[in-house]
């Protein structure tokens, strides 16, 4: 059996709202089994996620993110997706990574946004000025035609530049953009929150996508209990990101406040209910996203 190799010239002939399409299919399959590994040397990180799914096989993904490799002129993110088949066990394919990443990424919070913002969502405030900040205004682009993106970043320069790269317009003032968005997506790494529950308005819609460890927060504890809180994957995003986790812990929520994760799409729970009510949804990104969007890739790889 011959390893097909799927690189990053396969960009081109992909499309944002076929893969959310792909992602609901896959989530009408047979529950992912999913492990994740998480080893940490300092402020550095290796992550390790594996998915399982009867009739789509078998991936492995591993991560290592190191923060200290832009000064070195190297990625802060590198890594591998192993697809195997689910027939034989034997390695299929390899895709590349940074492909797999940004559109797993990218295309989950676009899922959530497509079914929780209100319809009407223009205003799009994204919260960071990185790699996964730029691949939202790409997919936020497919899902709501006619957009207009707002960027505000610590680094104002690296607001400017997303700005200059991308079309959006620099916010100076987080709360007072904050407060005219529609939709705002989070693409930090903060362990600190950055975006205050009092500054939103009603009918705002979060998507949470750069935290990934329990210690990672980037809304307060005020920002959840005022929304209906959704999740990619209650398996990988209730307990292990500290958007969720703490105020779980703390008891300000229950599992029983998180309405729906992605398995619940088919029976129609992962809805907005009112233009007026605030709705959040945080991005696990497990493994089994991985595979349903290396598996997408792969298909239109193969035509």
């Amino acid at each position: 059996m011959s390893i097909e190799i799927v690189g990053p010239e396969i960009e081109a002939k992909l499309d944002w709202i076929a893969l959310t399409e792909a992602l609901e299919a896959g989530h009408r399959l047979p529950r992912a089994e999913v492990g994740d590994t998480l080893l940490r040397r300092g402020g550095d990180t290796l992550l390790t996620r594996s998915a399982w799914i009867t009739g789509m096989g078998v991936a492995v993904k591993a991560a290592t993110i190191l923060p200290g490799n832009p000064a070195k002129g190297i990625a802060a993110v590198n890594g591998a997706v192993n697809l195997f088949s689910d027939e034989t066990g034997l390695l299929e394919a390899l895709v590349d990574f940074t492909t797999v990443t940004k559109w797993k990424t990218a295309g989950d919070s676009l899922l959530s946004a497509r079914r929780l913002a209100r319809k009407d969502a223009r205003e799009i405030l994204i919260v960071g000025a990185g790699a996964v900040a730029r691949s939202m205004v790409e997919a936020y682009s497919a899902g709501f035609p006619g957009a207009r993106f707002t960027v505000w970043a610590r680094n104002p320069e690296a607001a400017r530049a997303f700005a200059d790269a991308t079309g959006a317009t620099p916010a100076p003032d987080l709360q007072a953009a904050v407060g005219r968005a529609d939709i705002i997506a989070t693409t930090t790494m903060a362990t600190e929150p950055v975006v205050l529950g009092k500054w939103l308005r009603p009918g705002t819609h979060l998507d949470l996508i750069g935290a990934y460890r329990p210690d990672m927060h980037e809304v307060d504890t005020k920002a959840v209990t005022r929304a209906r809180i959704f999740c990619d994957s209650r398996k990988t995003a209730v307990h292990d990101i500290g958007d969720l986790a703490t105020p779980l812990a703390a008891g300000a929520i229950t599992e029983d406040d998180v309405i729906a994760d992605f398995y619940d799409i088919a029976a129609g729970l992962y809805t907005r209910q009112s233009d007026d009510e605030i709705t959040l949804a945080e991005n696990g990104g497990g493994a089994h996203l991985d595979l349903m969007t290396a598996r997408y890739i792969l298909g239109v790889a193969r035509g």
